[in-house]
């Protein structure tokens, strides 16, 4: 509901701003996560999930403003999310006491759950250009503050490794090493708004009257607070970035 509310006000915030701007954008790119906190990092270890697998296609608008030859400001939204499957990486799911257990081999149940990201910033940005826009290929770099809506959500099998416990395996007779397995979980979900930062450069190049194509390159930093997301202490969750896109501008 938090998000469809935030979604909304970004909406109603963007559709004035197309009677004011100098150039309106649209573009498609492929956005990167950078992935480095403690909970992306336990999908990539004990799942079968690499950062190329969180890799994804976004879509964005944007409104600029000419403020004088080389300086311009940009209001702009764009969004990112990504749903992915994984399988736990030697492990199997057992039934004991008092616990379900994961245990590190032999027979059992494949251990399963779906890990879902979605990142969706609305950003304000100075935007430099410091050979002026009268050429045919205009450089630019820039960079600005946004508000990063996010959320998470992660529905299947959990294993708790900081919950280590004896398995007696009746069958064979032994110990054996488990962790603590809460199966088939409902999803565990959070859905916030952090501040961030980010910095791009890139090139418009004319190639029709008042249209303009453009290729940029942008880094995005931002990090979410996590309350009670795992059975552990987790780090700030990563929302940090970098994608590259191609863009098609109409010059009003």
């Amino acid at each position: 509901m938090k998000k469809k509310l935030a979604l909304f006000v970004a909406a109603i915030l963007l559709i004035p701003a197309f009677s004011f701007s100098n150039i309106f954008t649209f573009k498609v790119g492929l956005f990167f996560p950078k992935a480095k906190s403690d909970l992306w990092q336990y999908e990539f270890d004990y799942l079968d999930l690499t950062r190329a697998n969180f890799q994804n296609s976004n879509f964005g608008v944007s409104y600029e403003y000419f403020f004088s030859r080389e300086i311009s400001f940009i209001l702009g939204i764009d969004g990112y999310s990504k749903k992915k499957l994984g399988i736990y990486k030697n492990y199997v799911g057992r039934e004991g006491v008092p616990y379900y257990y994961a245990l590190e081999s032999g027979e059992g149940e494949s251990l399963v759950h779906v890990f879902n990201v979605s990142i969706t910033p609305l950003q304000l940005s100075v935007k430099l250009t410091p050979m002026g826009r009268g050429r045919k290929l205009i450089p630019y770099v820039g960079g600005g503050v946004g508000v990063y809506l996010w959320s998470l959500s992660r529905q299947g099998d959990f294993v708790d490794f900081s919950m280590e416990d004896d398995y007696f395996d009746v069958e064979l007779e032994e110990n054996r090493r488990g962790f603590a397995l809460y199966p088939d979980n409902t999803a565990k979900e959070t859905s916030k708004l952090s501040i961030g930062y980010h910095a791009f450069g890139g090139f418009m190049y004319a190639f029709a009257n008042r249209i303009t194509l453009e290729a940029e390159f942008k880094y995005n930093f931002a990090e979410g607070k996590l309350e009670a997301w795992s059975f552990r202490d987790s780090t700030p969750f990563d929302l940090s970035g970098y994608q590259v896109s191609l863009g098609i501008n109409y010059w009003y």
